[in-house]
């Protein structure tokens, strides 16, 4: 999984998976499109105003949890 940011466009990637040959959009909403594999996978999600999606009023961070170790990473969001 990988998370990017381009901070012109103001829009967050999230991908799941390595990329297959193709992909199609599925739009969700004004702020959110969903990229799915030929057979129905996620492939990815596309977070537009990300600055509000990702942190809003927030601390601008963003934090990995895994919930069967209780571990926990950290990253401070370059928004």
């Amino acid at each position: 999984m990988k998370l990017t940011y381009d901070p012109k466009a103001n829009i967050a990637y999230v991908r799941l998976r390595e990329k297959p040959a193709e992909v199609e959009a599925l739009h969700i909403s004004d702020e959110m499109n969903i990229n799915l594999t030929p057979d129905g996978t996620i492939y990815g999600i596309e977070l537009l105003n990300a600055t509000e999606q990702l942190a809003g009023d927030e601390i601008k961070r963003f934090v990995l949890e895994n919930p069967s170790t209780g571990k926990s990473t950290e990253v401070l969001l370059p928004l």
